[in-house]
């Protein structure tokens, strides 16, 4: 028996209502795949005027570290789903909205109190599931990164807890780096705190993301569902380009889909998540997972018959999911170099000119130093070499003028 999904109106007595919290570039793309079902959105960020405030139905701007403003503005709303957006969310308040049937949190409370935190998922996917990693210890002080590099052995990287997008990250080589990459990670985390991991470090071949889609299918029952494996290359811990399919053996292949099976399914709930994996050969190593849409995933507005942000909006409402790719593809980070409030892209024509290219600008209002994610360009081609190619090519020829 396939089991039953209603949808009601926007802004009516019958609207089906999703808030988001936080609301950049990654919010922004899931706010309109979920009106595009006919759904009523509310954007929630830390600053007035993200990408997703502009296109939602209604927009908060609160902190949302703090959990009575968190359990405020959810009240206030009533939701039917709150879908957190980034990492840094009073995530105990989400916990006890759904106790008390507030809302429903995507994918679960679990999930988002777990994976906040870099010491929660480690822990579950090394201790709890046995998962390969690389070698780990947490530290709390620079007495304690040091012991903690030693027992490694250099390099070794160090992350705080609580980051993304690489904030914070540094690949360490030496003793006498150690300390500049403690205060880097201490300060610039998404939540300022002096707890950091230091992680062995390993010489992948190449590193992937497995988007894993947690649906219900025609028997009520949730199932995983797996993207084409996305490659991508980072710069200071931050991804640059990505491109999907990333070629492996079935062998890897195989072992990526059982580790993100198995993590995915311990955190619960439903909808998309990035599974983050180090690949040696056939050997595969867990790295991270956000129980979200991924960076990295922007190539797939290009390459699926339906984007990481689709599939995530239809595995919230409970709606059947297709991760078909459909063409080869690669995605280039445009970037802002330097401080401005006030924000000018140029060189759209050539850019667009590009074979199978298009553009995302985000909408962000400013941009700031060293460098801040603007836009994405996206391309497609018979074969993902090509396709960087042109992605790279699209992104360079637009420039941020100030």
């Amino acid at each position: 028996m396939v089991h039953c999904v209603n949808i009601g109106t926007p802004d009516s007595p019958t609207a089906t209502k999703v808030m988001l919290l936080g609301s950049g570039e990654l919010g922004k793309e899931v706010i309109i795949a979920l009106q595009r079902l006919g759904v009523e959105t509310i954007a929630v960020d830390r600053y007035p005027n993200a990408p997703g405030q502009q296109v939602a139905h209604r927009a908060y701007t609160i902190n949302m570290t703090d959990p009575e403003a968190v359990a405020e503005v959810i009240f206030k709303e009533k939701p039917d789903y709150v879908v957190p957006e980034i990492e840094a969310i009073a995530t105990d308040a989400l916990a006890r909205v759904e106790e008390r049937g507030w809302t429903n949190v995507i994918p679960c409370p679990k999930a988002t109190q777990l994976t906040m935190n870099r010491e929660g998922i480690r822990k579950l996917a090394a201790e709890d599931l046995g998962l390969p990693t690389s070698p780990y210890r947490f530290a709390s002080s620079l007495d304690e990164v040091r012991e903690a590099a030693e027992a490694l052995g250099y390099p070794v990287v160090i992350k705080p807890v609580m980051s993304s997008s690489g904030h914070g990250q540094s690949v360490v080589r030496e003793p006498g780096a150690v300390e500049a990459a403690w205060e880097y990670a201490t300060t610039e985390g998404r939540v300022k705190g002096e707890r950091v991991i230091v992680e062995g470090f390993v010489d992948f071949d190449y590193e992937i993301t497995q988007l894993t889609v947690r649906a219900k299918g025609s028997d009520g029952e949730i199932h995983s569902h797996f993207c084409a494996p996305v490659g991508h290359r980072q710069q200071g811990g931050d991804y640059v380009e990505s491109w999907q399919p990333q070629p492996m053996s079935e062998a890897a292949l195989t072992k990526a889909r059982e580790i993100a099976d198995k993590v995915t399914t311990a955190l619960g709930g439903s909808g998309i998540f990035g599974v983050e994996l180090f690949v040696i050969g056939d050997e595969v190593y867990f790295s991270e997972v956000s129980p979200r849409p991924h960076d990295t995933g922007l190539v797939t507005m290009a390459t699926q018959r339906l984007s990481e942000f689709e599939l995530h909006a239809r595995a919230i409402l409970g709606l059947p999911v297709d991760t078909t790719l459909c063409r080869p593809g690669a995605s280039a980070v445009i970037y802002g170099t330097e401080d401005s409030k006030a924000v000018v892209f140029e060189g759209l024509e050539e850019a667009l000119a590009v074979p199978e290219s298009d553009v995302r600008l985000f909408g962000k209002p400013s941009s700031s130093a060293p460098h801040r994610r603007m836009g994405v360009a996206l391309a497609t081609a018979d074969d993902i070499e090509t396709a960087r190619e042109r992605a790279r090519e699209c992104a360079q020829a637009v420039k941020v003028k100030y």
